[in-house]
């Protein structure tokens, strides 16, 4: 029997189930979940305000290495760049769809929405790049799972949310999205879309069977992001939008990467791209990192508060 610690929400089950589901099929074992409950889920609190980084899964992290959970299960995106003592990075299973998505009333478009709309989203992130479009929105905090977040649509309190397209897609939501927003407009947190599986670094047993999950393409791509992340000095509530994929070049495989640093009120953005061999996926973030701190990103990202 293994057991998988977790958030307690509905997306954080279904994706624990969903690794728990995995590894009884590969290995034949069962598996049980332990629902625990982390910071930021007894916070009301804006993230840029109880400082967003581990929030979600500290507490998570504490269980497994206390032995009371044999396998952490957290989003990626929300997992601090600094590894945790005692802990080691298992798996990474194929991501889901990065992208963001738009969930408006009457089935609006973001460029739809007249000015003045209210949408909203609870990440800094998001915030820079709605407003970097200028299209006369405005932002209104937003937190809370999944289902309190539409319904603050289907209430007619909001006229738009913005939410990550993969936790709709893992909980067979899809559907009510009203656009899929291109990463031209909207790139993605680092490693949105994708999972971490963690485990102890002192228990083989354990590492050797998250390694049938991991996926190769999926771990290069999310260490370039979340070396550019780390490199960057900023934490997951930080206004830094990153995008690594994998693709065909002339030479074989690439390693594409697109960033984005922005004020919370649009301007100034600077938006930059890079490209390198997979293998040195950890030195294209660093080196994109380092482009963008030359161009003024460190200040950029200092004078930034909460929406």
């Amino acid at each position: 029997m293994i057991r998988i610690g977790t958030r307690a929400s509905a997306l954080a089950t279904t994706q624990s189930t969903w690794v728990g589901e995995q590894l009884r099929a590969a290995h034949g074992i069962d598996f049980e979940l332990v629902e625990i409950a982390t910071f930021g889920d007894r916070s009301d609190a804006p993230l840029a305000q109880i400082g967003g980084t581990g929030v979600f899964v500290a507490a998570v992290r504490e269980a497994l290495q206390a032995g009371t959970v044999d396998i952490a299960v957290h989003s990626l995106k929300d997992l601090p760049t600094m590894p945790a003592p005692g802990l080691l990075l298992g798996a990474v299973p194929r991501r889901e769809d990065p992208r963001d998505v738009l969930i408006a009333r009457d089935g609006l478009t973001l460029g739809e929405l007249p000015r003045g709309a209210r949408v909203g989203t609870g990440s800094p992130r998001r915030v820079s790049q709605l407003n970097a479009l200028g299209l006369g929105i405005e932002i209104a905090e937003l937190r809370g799972n999944v289902d309190t977040r539409i319904r603050k649509v289907t209430s007619g309190e909001l006229d738009a949310i913005v939410l990550a397209r993969a936790g709709l897609l893992r909980l067979g939501r899809a559907d009510e999205a009203t656009e899929v927003l291109d990463p031209i407009q909207m790139l993605p947190a680092p490693g949105q879309g994708a999972l971490a599986c963690e485990c102890r670094v002192d228990d083989d047993a354990t590492a050797r069977l998250l390694g049938v999950l991991d996926d190769p393409d999926t771990r290069v791509a999310v260490t370039a992001e979340r070396t550019l992340l780390n490199t960057l000095e900023a934490g997951c509530s930080a206004p830094v939008g990153a995008l690594a994929d994998v693709v065909w070049g002339d030479d074989g495989d690439e390693l594409w990467l697109r960033a984005v640093v922005g004020d919370i009120s649009g301007a100034p953005t600077i938006r930059r791209s890079a490209s390198g061999a997979p293998g040195d996926a950890a030195a294209l973030g660093r080196r994109l990192a380092e482009e963008l701190l030359s161009d003024g990103a460190d200040r950029i990202m200092g004078s930034v508060t909460a929406p």
